[in-house]
């Protein structure tokens, strides 16, 4: 079972307002076992409209609209509506009085243009709008079903939960799909989708993989379609326990969870402590540690390192190691880590320096080049890394890494 969305507006089309009702509807409808199949942002022109309609009735079961519903001039979904299905506007008692009660909760006195959100397409069935004046509006033509809802979030929402969803469930047995996100940090996309091929070639003919990077980490989410929930999740543990056998390390959590916190949970188990001694990242790696309600349980605190001499006089780096190996460089990030480890008395730091971008680079330590350090109660650990040039990727893909590199320790 199939739906299309389109999204009405010119608000959406010039960037002024971020779709974000086709995001919250497709995930709604997922969850219900209805698939998304195609999202269409179109202008508040009658043509547009009509055409979006007509295309989407030749691919889709299920078409939502949102958007124009309201009583400016500039919103014209239900004329539109009305030419599509060759019906006229018609008073609506019911919806009037649904208008009336609301203006009389706010104290405000209703008007004309509010009086004429009462008109509605004669052959529609109206969903009730507890939030707002302009009702939603169900129609059915040749096994195609239509529904046009407010562009206003949180009224769009409500007729979403509340009426399209349980009806649209009512009409049909849509089977289901359960997605499964797999986190996954110390591979490129490339090189991981390399290393798992034959896991990924061998996958049920149900089960869809569908790779999601984003700096420092590359997102696997496993979809699967068929009858019985219980069944497809069954599916799936099998394939991600196959999948651990492979990339034993790179994975480090699943659907929402995040690494700073992931980090901190375990840290807090261990009754542990960590600092941090940023340069590269500028304090990145303690705000996101910190982001987190609790973290002073087991964060004590940062030093920004961002010059020479503060590296020196705060974090005790030795002035001939700046002079024969400069600030990027293993010896350096070594020494920030243990300076760090001894000013705060932690038992775990972090160390990061490098270059972001994107200027300073040189032919030997170009743009992107990165050293972080990991001390731990009995050593010291350190690696380099050629993050890009691009400086805020930079400085999130050097975060992430040296959260992981963390846990590792942590798992260790």
């Amino acid at each position: 079972m199939t739906a299309e969305i389109i999204s009405i507006g010119d608000e959406l089309l010039i960037g002024q307002v971020v779709n974000t009702n086709a995001s919250w509807i497709s995930e709604q409808f997922n969850n219900a076992g209805i698939k998304i199949s195609r999202i269409n942002t179109i202008a508040d022109e009658k043509i547009q409209i009509l055409s979006a309609l007509k295309e989407a009735s030749e691919r889709a079961y299920i078409i939502l609209i949102t958007g124009g519903l309201g009583p400016t001039k500039d919103d014209i979904t239900k004329a539109a509506l009305c030419e599509y299905f060759g019906t006229k506007l018609i008073f609506e008692s019911s919806v009037y009085e649904n208008i009336k009660n609301l203006f009389k909760k706010r104290g405000f006195k209703i008007g004309e243009l509010n009086k004429k959100q009462a008109e509605v397409p004669e052959s529609c069935i109206p969903i009730e709008n507890i939030h707002g004046t302009a009702p939603g509006l169900w129609f059915e033509k040749e096994k195609v079903i239509y529904v046009s809802m407010p562009g206003v979030p949180y009224e769009m929402k409500q007729m979403v939960k509340d009426y399209i969803i349980p009806e649209l469930l009512k009409l049909f047995s849509p089977g289901a799909i359960v997605h499964k996100t797999i986190l996954t940090q110390g591979l490129p996309e490339s090189l991981l989708a390399k290393k798992i091929e034959s896991w990924e070639d061998n996958l049920p003919g149900n089960i869809k993989l569908a790779y999601l990077p984003s700096p420092g980490t590359v997102r696997l989410r496993l979809s699967a379609t068929g009858r019985k929930e219980p069944e497809l999740e069954r599916q799936i543990i099998n394939e991600i326990t196959t999948l651990k056998k492979i990339i034993p390390g790179i994975i480090f959590g699943y659907d929402n969870d995040r690494l700073y916190e992931i980090v901190g949970n375990m840290l807090r188990e261990k009754n542990l402590t960590v600092s941090t001694a940023e340069s590269c990242t500028g304090g990145y790696i303690a705000h996101l540690i910190t982001s987190v309600a609790g973290s002073s349980d087991y964060f004590k605190g940062s030093v920004v390192a961002y010059s020479n001499e503060i590296k020196e006089s705060l974090l005790g780096v030795q002035h001939q190691s700046l002079i024969n190996f400069g600030a990027v460089s293993e010896p350096v990030v070594k020494e920030m880590a243990m300076g760090i480890k001894n000013k705060m008395r932690t038992d775990y730091t972090i160390a990061t320096s490098g270059i972001a971008g994107p200027g300073g680079g040189t032919e030997d330590k170009p743009v992107g080049t990165t050293w972080i350090a990991i001390a731990t109660p009995t050593k010291i650990i350190s690696k380099k890394f050629m993050m890009g040039d691009h400086r805020e990727r930079n400085i999130k893909k050097t975060a992430m890494t040296a959260l992981n590199m963390l846990r590792k320790e942590l798992q260790a």
